[in-house]
């Protein structure tokens, strides 16, 4: 086939995809032989990366604030990323995110994939439920607690490893640790396990499933309501579905913050000097208690606003190159 043969047929394809012309589609897609399930998750953990990638820098950012992290917690946003950028170099930004694509991948994937599989068990199995957004509450938290108890210790390790963090001492301007070096993710799991265990690896699990599964049922379900409202001609517009998934993302996170600032705390409160006289969390309602009772109510929503720049990009991303890897990959649309 001759060069200008092959560009008219590229081209032909090409506005095949975006016009939405599904005989194109299968002329360019090499996954039309996938099971839909396996695109579900390709398209979930791709979406989850890319997002995930993006917002790194205010993801660092928020849990140094969060944890209290020593030469952090009084400072703002701003003053943040510039101490970070001066100690630590650009790559500081990206401290832990490895560890966090490594997780958001297979946790985005299930998230995702799961989700669509609980909307369709419950649509077949309890039509008393009707086909409102109860059906993408309930799938959506039901996904969310299955993609944590997945996925969980590598949250772990994205902590720990974010935590990590170097200051000048002094007329010294060589960086050092003030924190337990850990060299990465392996490092991290390896260490946490022949200190506690399989225990240790799921600490803070309690906290993270109690705030994820109203948080992704909350999620989805603004997400879907929202797009229901929206005229046909406007449905594929990413602009639209990046609007409804940032307003998803900012009011899910606001009901459910406090319990991820007592879960980012439990992760690392066996390396905070200051609470080493004191006995860790028992629970979620003692982390809470004990620290609006030690720190204040403010700290339950330390990072909150660094939180909401992040979240509004990252959920808004997520769900906008979800829908768009779907539609790449020739999902069917889901059960009406």
């Amino acid at each position: 086939m001759s060069s200008s043969t092959q560009g008219a047929t590229l081209s032909t394809n090409v506005v095949g995809l975006v016009d939405g012309s599904s005989a194109s589609h299968r002329e360019v897609s090499v996954f039309d032989g996938l099971p839909i399930y396996v695109k579900e998750l390709i398209a979930g953990g791709a979406a989850g990366a890319f997002a995930k990638t993006v917002v790194a820098p205010l993801e660092r950012v928020k849990i140094l604030l969060q944890t209290r992290t020593e030469g952090y917690h009084s400072l703002g946003v701003h003053q943040s990323l510039k101490k970070l950028l001066k100690n630590e170099g650009v790559i500081g930004f990206y401290k832990g995110n490895g560890a966090s694509v490594l997780r958001i991948v297979p946790y985005a994937a299930l998230h995702y994939m799961t989700y669509e599989r609980y909307r369709g068990w419950i649509l077949e199995n309890y039509s008393a439920l009707g086909t409102g957004p109860v059906v993408d509450l309930l799938a959506g938290s039901a996904s969310g607690g299955t993609a944590v108890l997945c996925t969980y210790p590598l949250d772990l390790a994205r902590t720990k490893l974010a935590y990590q963090v170097k200051e000048t001492r002094g007329n010294d301007s060589r960086p050092t640790h003030i924190r337990p070096q850990y060299s990465g993710t392996k490092n991290v799991l390896e260490a946490v396990y022949k200190e506690g265990g399989l225990r240790a690896l799921y600490r803070g699990v309690g906290p993270t499933l109690i705030g994820i599964l109203p948080y992704a049922g909350l999620k989805f379900y603004v997400y879907e309501e929202l797009k229901r409202h929206v005229p046909e001609e406007h449905q594929s517009s990413i602009m639209m579905r990046l609007s409804c998934g940032a307003i998803a993302g900012l009011l899910g996170q606001t009901f459910t913050y406090p319990l991820d600032v007592v879960r980012r705390q439990m992760q690392v409160e066996h390396l905070q000097p200051s609470l080493q006289d004191r006995a860790r969390y028992r629970s979620t309602f003692d982390g809470l208690s004990s620290i609006v009772r030690n720190q204040g109510w403010r700290q339950l929503f330390a990072g909150l606003s660094v939180n909401y720049m992040k979240i509004v990009p990252s959920v808004a991303i997520g769900f906008t190159a979800y829908d768009t890897m779907k539609a790449y990959l020739n999902v069917p649309p889901r059960q009406k």
